[in-house]
This record gives structure tokens, C-alpha cells and sequence, in this order.
């Protein structure tokens, strides 16, 4: 064996991969070798691929931190969050705000940011809140170097990352410039806008409502405006698009502003390796629904029919595609390339190691092999204390339909158990949908078990909403709480004592914590006017949590404001007899 081919070998053997199991405390991440052995127990909240300098992103209680590959902690969970290295250089988010973290761990910025962004060529943008001469506030930008100095001042209205040693920022309005990487002006561009760098063209308007051409670095107009939109050149060609009106026509063009794609498409998306997704719109009258694709080489000439749903970028020769019922790999020549498989479902595959398929098909993981044969998928059954389980089944009536929706198995009485499932499957939003119809939205639903207790079991049921061309989706979360021996599905009524008034009890509490907390200073003036009886909660060992749904007494952004009441404070109305408060106290 030759030592590249040792070396290969090792890497197979010893390079880990995340993987997720369901369990009774929700879905756990941990990491496996190639060849589908666990090495790093699930015991995160989340774990990212291992980066090639051998570190992972994981979750634990709610905080991100690094490991090693052998499992140890490089960074302990600390973090609100932890963005991929670039650079040997990390951005983490925590209550003090943004700040760079370099490969051990430490933080090399003298304070925190409200934003960085990731290094790129030795330079990462920064913010800061700052007033103009005439004292009027807003945020400027400026340029931290890899150790963490602020090497170019946060002077700058707009900014952009540094690619071979220049970057276009904004100065003022009508004025952008082209600096290099101290700060030096190697041009000035009297526009309304200038894109990021691309090939040495830069995307330009000359009004604010002004279509757009190309400029090269010197500010000479090389390509006259003419574009509703145009992305940065690359490969010596850039998308762009002349529709004036809610549709779209995209095209390609050259560096001298040729059409190499006719401008006739709904969408197009650069794969790299000089190939290209031509989307043709599913319903020409409502383009936003979304597009099919064909792939199409950088001279414009189609390799396959228009028929993927889904199609991510070229690496190393292949590419993932999805008809909407199979997911494969595509050889340049757009080809189903040769010696890999083919999976049921929608999402995307990739060559993780010589002989291992990662493979992330409707909303759930899991490694093949070359041939096809599963390593590892995420498991279907958990096991609560016997003889209790739950059951995870699959509903996919259609391509932009699909719920995962618990089964409790183990109860005494088969009627009761019937009737407890079919509950949880109309409370999933398992339903009749139409097989071939083209729905005008989206909908993913899953499920998760958050606590369980002696003979309670609490699962809590989310879905996602999204309407074709919206902002955002609706989000939604609904828990069922479970007692084991009956199936019986409990009410927040069921928690207090007959004649209680718990409604206003609960309702003085949260009013309460609105006025005097400030993490609940988003609610909306006057929006609040207390709990309903049959109010959304949850519970965990201690507590009692109620909550809303977006827009309820918030916005959007706040998600489902949510009040924890430690059961010791509400303990006289708690029917501490009754069979809820027994479920989990007996």
C-alpha cells in the first residue's frame, strides 16, 4: 500500500459525521466514521460537518461550542451561535455581541460588534452605530484585520468583502469607491450603486431607479445599462435579467455584453464548473410558485430536459438534482453519473467520503453507500419505558406536502390507542391532499418528544406554512400532552382545581411579567389582554409555560413569546390529586 494510499485510508477510518437520533429529550447529534461505527456519542442539540481543519460547530443546552474529532472541547458551549471558519477565523455571537475567535479558542477582538461578518482575504466587514456631522445616527462600516484590529475605520455607508486585495464600499450617496486592503482609494464612482467585485466588471446604476450596466475598476462603462437586475461576473459571464414586470427573463451574458443564454427564463442559477440551472416557470401566469430546471453548459447548450425540482452546485464533477419523487447525482455531461445511487424522496446527496453518500432527503438524514446500502439513517422508533414506544411515520401526499407524525404504541386498551393516534394525526395536519395538484404553498411538519415524566409524555407537534412568492412562512407549534395509561390528551384546564379561576390567576402573572421584564418589551402595546382558558402551554419538571403565536401580542420576529410559571408559584390551585399533576408526580 502506497502511503497516499494510507493516508486516504486513514482519513476514511478516522474523518467523523454527524449524525441525529430521536430520543425521549428530543432529536440528539452525534458523529460516526465512513464506516457507519458511532464514535461521539448523541448527545448535542446540533452538530455541523467537521471543517478541514478538523473542528465542528455543536449545540449543547441551547449554546454553541467546538469540538475535536476525538470529542473534546476546543470552545465550551458558550456562544449564541458560531459561524463556519474562514480563514482560521471564526465569528461568535454572544449577549455582548459579535466577535472573532481564532482555531483554539481565542477571542481576538478588543470588544464586541453588533455585526461581522465571515474573514475573506485577510479582511472582515464590521459595524458600528455612528452619527454623521449633522448628528443625524445611523450604522457605518469599516474592516477588521485576522487579528482582530480595526485596520480601516467604520466610515463607510455600504461595504463589501475584500476579494484579491480590493473591495468596493459605499461613501456616500452617489459615491462609491474601489480601496484596497488599508483603505486607499484606487477609484471613485460617481453612481447610484456599484455591485461587489466580479472579473473586473462591476454592476452599476447611474439613477437609484435606473437600470443596470457594467462598469470595469477604472469606472469606464463597459456594458450601457439595460438590466432590471445583474449579479457579479464570474467565469467571464454574468446572469442577468430585462424583465420590467413581475416575471422574470433571465439570461447570460459575456464580458462584452452578448447574450450567451437568451434572456427567457423564470430563473438561473450559476452551479459552477461552468454549467448552469435554466428554471422555467411551473405556472407562467404565477411565477413565484417557483421553477423546473435543466442543466445547460456556459455556451448555453442544454444537457437535459426541464424536469429538477431541486439542483445544488457542481463539486468535483457532480451535481445533486431532484425530480420531486427521486434524488441523484448528475456527471457534467448531465448524465446520471455512474456508480451511485438513486434515492426516493426530495433533497440533495453528496460524496462525503470514497465510498459514502451523505444523503439529506425529505427533512432527514442518512449515509449510503456506492451501492446504495444504508450506513446509517436516523431511527423511527423510540423506546419510552416498556411497553410504551413512539412510532415516527411518513405523509407525503404530494411533492410540496410532507408531515412526520408521532404513533404511540404500548397502550392497554387498543380502542384508546386508536383513538389517541388518530388525534395526533389531525393535530399534525394529516389530511387529505391532492397527489399531482400544484399546491400554491409549501407545508413540512415533524415532531419532537420535550419531556417525559413516569406515565406523562409530551410531544410537541410544529408545522411550517409557506405561501408561493411570500416573505415568510407561518410557523406553528401545538403540543399534545399524553397520559400513557389512557391516552387521555390533557387541557390547561385539567392542571387546576375545579373553580379555581386560573384564567385570571395566570393571566395577573404574565400581565405582570409583560410590564416588569424587559426581555418581553416587544409585545405590543396594549395587545395583551390576558390568557385564554384554553391558553397553548407546555410543561417541563418545575414549571408551567404559556405561550402565543406569532403577530398574537408580537411581531413576527419574537416567535412564540412564551412565559415560564414555576409551578411552586401557582401550587394552591394546582390540582395536585387530579390526574394530570399525578401523571408526572405519583
Amino acid at each position: 500500500m502506497s502511503k497516499s494510499e494510507a493516508g486516504s485510508q486513514a482519513r476514511v477510518q478516522t474523518w467523523l459525521f454527524p449524525i441525529s437520533v430521536m430520543t425521549i429529550s428530543g432529536t440528539r447529534w452525534g458523529y460516526m466514521d465512513a464506516l457507519g461505527n458511532v464514535r461521539l456519542k448523541p448527545v448535542w442539540e446540533d452538530a455541523r460537518d467537521f471543517q478541514p481543519n478538523g473542528l465542528a460547530v455543536v449545540v449543547k443546552s441551547g449554546h454553541a461550542g467546538v469540538i475535536n474529532l476525538e470529542g473534546q472541547y476546543v470552545v465550551q458551549p458558550v456562544y449564541d451561535s458560531i459561524n463556519p471558519f474562514s480563514e482560521e477565523r471564526a465569528i461568535v455571537v454572544d449577549a455582548e455581541g459579535f466577535k472573532m475567535m481564532n482555531e483554539q479558542g481565542v477571542i481576538l477582538t478588543k470588544r464586541a460588534y453588533p455585526f461581522i461578518a465571515d474573514v475573506e482575504n485577510g479582511r472582515a466587514v464590521f459595524n458600528q452605530a455612528a452619527s454623521d456631522p449633522a448628528g443625524e445616527s445611523g450604522t457605518k462600516y469599516g474592516y477588521l484585520d485576522a487579528s482582530g484590529n480595526e485596520v480601516i475605520s467604520a466610515h463607510f455607508i455600504s461595504a463589501n468583502d475584500f476579494q484579491h486585495g480590493k473591495a468596493v464600499v459605499q461613501v456616500r450617496d452617489h459615491q462609491y469607491a474601489l480601496i484596497d486592503r488599508d483603505g486607499h482609494q484606487l477609484a471613485v464612482y460617481p453612481y447610484a450603486y456599484v455591485g461587489p467585485l466580479g472579473d473586473g466588471l462591476l454592476a452599476f446604476q447611474k439613477e437609484t431607479s435606473g437600470t443596470y450596466g457594467y462598469i470595469d475598476e477604472r469606472g469606464n462603462i463597459v456594458i450601457q445599462p439595460g438590466f432590471t437586475s445583474a449579479l457579479p461576473f464570474k467565469g467571464g459571464q454574468a446572469i442577468v435579467n430585462t424583465a420590467r414586470d413581475y416575471k422574470s427573463s433571465y439570461g447570460v451574458i459575456n464580458s462584452q455584453g452578448d447574450y450567451i443564454i437568451q434572456p427567457a427564463y423564470n430563473d438561473i442559477q450559476a452551479l459552477g464548473e461552468q454549467r448552469y440551472a435554466l428554471g422555467k416557470a411551473i405556472d407562467p401566469e404565477q411565477p413565484f410558485i417557483g421553477s423546473i430546471y435543466a442543466i445547460a453548459d456556459a455556451e448555453g447548450r442544454r444537457l437535459t430536459d426541464f424536469k429538477y425540482r431541486e439542483v445544488s452546485t457542481y463539486r468535483n464533477g457532480l451535481v445533486s438534482v431532484s425530480d420531486g419523487r427521486q434524488t441523484y447525482l448528475l456527471n457534467l455531461r448531465g448524465r446520471p453519473a455512474p456508480g451511485y445511487p438513486q434515492v426516493e424522496g426530495s433533497g440533495t446527496m453528496e460524496a462525503a467520503a470514497p465510498d459514502l453518500i451523505k444523503v439529506y432527503v425529505d427533512r432527514r438524514l442518512s449515509y449510503v453507500n456506492r451501492t446504495g446500502r444504508i450506513i446509517w439513517r436516523q431511527n423511527t422508533i423510540v423506546p419510552l419505558a416498556p411497553p410504551y414506544s413512539v412510532r415516527e411515520e411518513k405523509y407525503k401526499p404530494n411533492r410540496d406536502y410532507l408531515v412526520y407524525y408521532p404513533q404511540v404504541e404500548g397502550l392497554s386498551d387498543p380502542s384508546q390507542q386508536r383513538a389517541l393516534n388518530a388525534k395526533l394525526k389531525m393535530l399534525s395536519q394529516v389530511k387529505p391532499i391532492p397527489a399531482e395538484k400544484q399546491l400554491d404553498y409549501t407545508y413540512t411538519g415533524d415532531f419532537e418528544i420535550t419531556f417525559y415524566q413516569k406515565q406523562l409524555l409530551q410531544i410537541q407537534l410544529t408545522g411550517y406554512n409557506y405561501p408561493a412568492g411570500a416573505a415568510h412562512g407561518m410557523p406553528s407549534i401545538v403540543y399534545a400532552i399524553i397520559h400513557l395509561s389512557d391516552g387521555q390528551l390533557y387541557e390547561l384546564k385539567d392542571l387546576f382545581k375545579p373553580n379555581s379561576n386560573y384564567v385570571q390567576v395566570l393571566s395577573g402573572i404574565v400581565g405582570d411579567q409583560i410590564k416588569n421584564d424587559p426581555q418581553y418589551a416587544y409585545v405590543f402595546p396594549d395587545t395583551y389582554k390576558g390568557i385564554s382558558p384554553d391558553q397553548p402551554f407546555f410543561v417541563s419538571e418545575d414549571a408551567l409555560h404559556l405561550y402565543f403565536n406569532p403577530y398574537d401580542i408580537g411581531p413576527y420576529a419574537a416567535g412564540f413569546p412564551t412565559f415560564t410559571i414555576p409551578f411552586a408559584q401557582i401550587k394552591d390551585i394546582i390540582d395536585m390529586e387530579g390526574s394530570f399533576w399525578r401523571a408526572f408526580h405519583a
